[in-house]
């Protein structure tokens, strides 16, 4: 599926330049506002969002100064039915994963199948520690962001799955927040979805996932601290779920529980949900340098005694070597068909695929199987001849530690820039939430590739992020 760059699906207008239905009311309001009220509105956004501290720090950023991701006042906007299909997908995929870890850390029946290959149990992000352990609900991925593409046949694919510590959600509230703000007029154009009860739906869901027995349990968000480049994101979730925000040092490990130190003494911790990962959790454990964990919480965590959200060990199933196989884990748990497909994926461990992959480097994305943020990547059509040859070493050197994709044509959305109002590519984070039910808020994080021709949206690399619209009905007011 080697697709042509230069060819894309422009959400708000058709190829001969007419503007969508869906996008109609927009078009009509944009037409009678003038461009330099919009860049105004722009940078009051920017303002309030610095004031407010809506940062990100850089990893390997010598300046080593947060950041602003760029925000775009311009909303993406998805049809009632268009939402239907993507809901539904998302949810039988994170279903059908959730299904996968419990199965890999008990009977793996689906390497016994043969679906799956043994050599999964290699995977450094497979955690034997977790063999065999129970947990409430048979629940692993309890917040999953699923990054959704769009091609030029205006077909949506899942580009990959993210079950560890998936980030952003506080963006989807954020910018929300903002659009109301600043243009409540262009609201009552359109019947727009709720998002804002999503700390809630969150919170209820983390509650129903307690260890049984626990009628009223206590839950708090457990973070790396401020240099952590989600920080805003741990500390904004907590304060809008009403639940502490705690380090490793506020947490102690007594009788088979984990407790939190308070002003008026220890107090007993039901479920946490932890944004840091595994390797750094608990010392005992995994790294024995980390300062970030609690010692002992994995003892407490395998003999039942407290809930991690997400659970120990979710890695394995949103490495991009794994991605390849969730198709055939939703037709193996479920008996489904998936409703979303896979982007066509070379495993470069195999031969045929990788000396394929080697021939047409210029016309392909090459990923590292674990990498994240767009780092460790390669995009071939805007890639110099240095940097194809230097991914061909690294290639040869590791074959296992990359898969290669087409160059998807993503498709456009509107976006201000200092010209105008232009198409520029986005993708789509929706959040997945499991506890008693699998649900998710109609939204998502949107993220938009500011740079004219960029593909690359990921915010570490200079992408920004637009407030998302799903119509409540099938059509605008």
């Amino acid at each position: 599926m080697v697709m042509n760059i230069n060819t894309f699906f422009d959400e708000m207008r058709t190829s001969t330049g007419s503007v969508r239905r869906l996008y109609q009311p927009f078009a009509e309001w944009l037409s009678g506002t003038d461009h330099a009220q919009l860049m105004q509105k722009s940078r009051e956004a920017e303002m309030l969002f610095r004031r407010v501290g809506i940062t990100f720090n850089v990893y390997g950023d010598e300046a080593g100064a947060e950041r602003l991701i760029p925000f775009d006042v311009v909303p993406r906007i998805l049809a009632a039915t268009e939402w239907r299909v993507l809901s539904a997908g998302v949810i039988q995929r994170v279903t059908a994963l959730n299904a996968f870890l419990n199965d890999l850390y008990h009977d793996q029946e689906i390497i016994k199948a043969g679906i799956v290959p043994a050599s999964i149990l290699e995977n450094e992000m497979y955690r034997p520690e977790m063999q065999g352990v129970d947990v409430p609900g048979g629940i692993y991925a309890h917040i999953a962001g699923v990054d959704i593409v769009r091609t030029a046949e205006n077909e949506f694919y899942v580009l990959e799955d993210n079950l560890r510590t998936p980030s952003g959600v506080s963006y989807m509230l954020e910018d929300r927040k903002m659009m109301m703000r600043l243009f409540p007029e262009l609201f009552r154009r359109y019947a727009v979805a709720p998002v804002e009860h999503y700390p809630q739906v969150l919170l209820n869901n983390l509650r129903a996932v307690a260890q049984p027995g626990v009628y009223d349990p206590t839950v708090v968000l457990l973070t790396p601290g401020a240099y952590n480049s989600a920080y805003f994101e741990h500390a904004f979730l907590a304060q809008q779920m009403g639940i502490e925000l705690v380090e490793g040092q506020d947490l102690f490990c007594k009788d088979n529980a984990v407790f939190m130190r308070t002003t008026e003494g220890p107090k007993r911790i039901d479920v946490i949900y932890r944004r840091i990962d595994d390797d750094f959790l608990d010392p005992l454990s995994f790294r024995e340098d980390s300062m970030l964990g609690v010692p002992g919480l994995v003892s407490v965590y395998r003999n039942g005694g407290v809930t991690l959200a997400n659970a120990i060990g979710t890695g394995v199933a949103d490495d991009k070597s794994t991605y390849t196989f969730v198709p055939d884990m939703i037709r193996f748990y479920l008996g489904e068909e998936p409703i979303l497909s896979n982007v066509p994926t070379y495993k470069l461990e195999n031969p045929d695929d990788r000396n394929y992959v080697l021939e047409h480097l210029a016309e392909l994305v090459v990923k590292e199987v674990q990498g994240s943020g767009g780092y460790g990547m390669l995009v071939g059509p805007t890639a110099s001849k240095q940097q194809i040859e230097d991914f061909r070493a690294r290639i040869l050197a590791e074959p296992d530690n990359y898969i290669a994709q087409p160059t998807l044509a993503l498709s456009t959305c509107p976006t201000l820039v200092e010209e105008g109002v232009a198409p520029r590519h986005v993708d789509l984070r929706p959040f997945v939430l499991s506890g008693k039910t699998v649900t998710l808020v109609p939204g998502g994080l949107c993220r938009v590739a500011m740079r004219e021709g960029s593909l690359v949206v990921n915010s570490s690399q200079g992408g920004g992020t637009k407030d998302t619209w799903v119509l409540n009905g099938d059509a605008p007011c």
